[in-house]
């Protein structure tokens, strides 16, 4: 096989085992059935690392993961520096938060040269490329420096802000010229596109026409793909998953209670503390609701290293301490509060038992959570979306319970009239989200990119793609095709030269 997915974070199909990241669960069943190779970190990191860098290699479905230790030197500066004190922040429009050094600009740039170096490895001339997320936005320009020329497409997880936000980030015009080496850059909605179109004529004094952009390294294209999830499967995991144990241990907790639940990541941009301050509100408007409804908050802990990531996880369990204290009963807590992740399995089967789904970020690129927490419900008796207009999911899921989580009254109430919605309306909502979610699948999502991928390389010349596109237009959406290609000999890293 010909594609070679590029991330950070890379997963693994293990139903037991906790989800690493939106961006993992997204990749796994696309790699799985495609039959790309996915390049990533091995999670560990070590001194002197050469061209024998990759740990190991293995078969993930009809692909496999080829997994690297990254350069200790740089490693820090990479992740916790530049592209979590630095990127993310700006790309969440919290300038407020931007800590960085030229010297985690260094690290950034190192470890993104080292990734491109790797790489080689697998370049051959049928070869296509497509890196993910704000850790490799210098990662094409460091590959056509070394002589690539195969396609090679970007495709950013997170938003991207408004000019004078990015502009608030040390070495951006760098950032972004280098960006240009790409193809073709994704995005997740068209306020993506036009906030990255904005900056390149305000910024560099670039013209772009109909999402065409020439820079020193050709032409690139810029188009959103809003990633979707593999909706039927999904759905099927959530059926099946009543009657895992910790779903059924879930249920039984209750006592006919009803249920709210929220799945996120401890981070600033997913908007926690106005979420538990929305459900405070809730039982002070309408103390009926106390005894009768609870928020189960599965927090997991994130980048612990940075300090407005330890601060966040202070203010949480402070406040959620201080909400239990003054709603909560001797047989009843308000909000239930776990740090710690769960498998896609278990998650669904939670998803299906809460009546109420809570996706309030104050900025999120997607948030596969809501669309997730719609596939998992039951035809017959399915619960209600309250999700943030902020979110990229509220362009298609319109017809969710949309609300500014800034505004933690109308929070307050919508919650209150998402507890109450009758079956009929419920079911109405229901169906048309879940039509939105069918027209647009990982699978299309995927299709589309590498097939838009190979329109916009062939602007530069003849097409390199042709065992990339071709097995992914199956009908229907439902197979990526190249099933059974697991000889991993293909895949082993041929030497280069020094």
């Amino acid at each position: 096989m010909d594609l070679v997915v590029v991330s950070n974070r890379v997963a693994r199909a293990k139903v037991n085992e906790p989800m690493t990241g939106g961006l993992a669960a997204a990749l796994l069943p696309v790699v799985e059935k495609s039959g790309a190779i996915w390049v990533g970190s091995s999670g560990r990191v070590r001194d002197n690392v050469s061209k024998d860098s990759f740990a190991e290699i293995e078969s993930l479905g009809a692909g496999a993961l080829a997994l690297l230790d990254l350069p200790a030197a740089h490693y820090g500066g990479y992740y916790e520096g530049f592209a979590n004190s630095a990127l993310w922040p700006a790309l969440h429009s919290r300038t407020d938060l931007i800590s960085v050094s030229q010297d985690n600009y260094q690290c950034y740039r190192e470890v993104n040269a080292f990734m491109a170096r790797a790489l080689m490895r697998f370049n051959k001339p049928t070869a296509a490329f497509w890196v993910q997320d704000y850790h490799f936005l210098t990662l094409g320009a460091e590959m056509r420096d070394l002589g690539v020329r195969n396609p090679l497409g970007f495709f950013l997880h997170t938003p991207w802000p408004a000019r004078r936000v990015i502009a608030g980030v040390p070495h951006h015009r760098d950032l972004v010229e280098s960006m240009l080496a790409y193809d073709l850059i994704g995005f997740q909605t068209e306020d993506d596109c036009e906030n990255f179109t904005t900056y390149l004529r305000a910024e560099l004094g670039l013209e772009v026409q109909g999402g065409i952009v020439s820079s020193r390294f050709g032409t690139s294209r810029i188009g959103a793909f809003p990633i979707g999830i593999d909706v039927e499967g999904f759905a099927a995991q959530a059926q099946r998953a009543a009657s895992h144990p910790d779903v059924s241990r879930l249920r039984k907790s209750l006592h006919g209670e009803r249920l709210a639940i929220g799945v996120d990541r401890v981070d600033y941009s997913k908007g926690l503390v106005n979420r538990i301050s929305a459900f405070d509100r809730l039982f002070e408007i309408q103390p009926s609701l106390k005894r009768s409804v609870s928020l189960l908050q599965i927090a997991t802990p994130s980048r612990g290293g940075i300090e407005a990531y330890s601060n966040l996880q202070d203010e949480l369990s402070k406040q959620v301490t201080e909400v239990n204290g003054r709603h909560g009963e001797v047989d009843w807590t308000p909000i239930r509060y776990l740090s710690k992740g769960f498998s896609q399995t278990v998650l669904a089967g939670f998803y299906r038992a809460a009546q109420v789904g809570v996706v309030t970020p104050l900025h999120d690129g997607m948030n596969l959570v809501a669309k997730e927490y719609v596939a998992a419900q039951n035809p017959i008796d399915p619960g209600v979306l309250v999700l943030s207009k902020f979110a990229g999911a509220a362009n298609e899921l319109d017809t969710a319970l949309l609300v500014n989580p800034h505004d933690i009254d109308g929070m307050a109430r919508t919650i209150a009239a998402a507890l109450s919605m009758p079956a009929t309306e419920r079911r109405m909502r229901w169906e048309a989200m879940m039509a939105k979610l069918r027209a647009g699948t990982i699978h299309n999502w995927f299709a589309e990119f590498i097939e838009t991928l190979e329109t916009a390389h062939m602007a530069m010349g003849p097409s390199l793609l042709p065992s990339v596109v071709r097995p992914l237009r199956v009908a229907g959406g439902s197979s990526l095709g190249n099933g059974g290609m697991r000889d991993l000999s293909r895949f082993v890293p041929r030497p280069v030269a020094n």
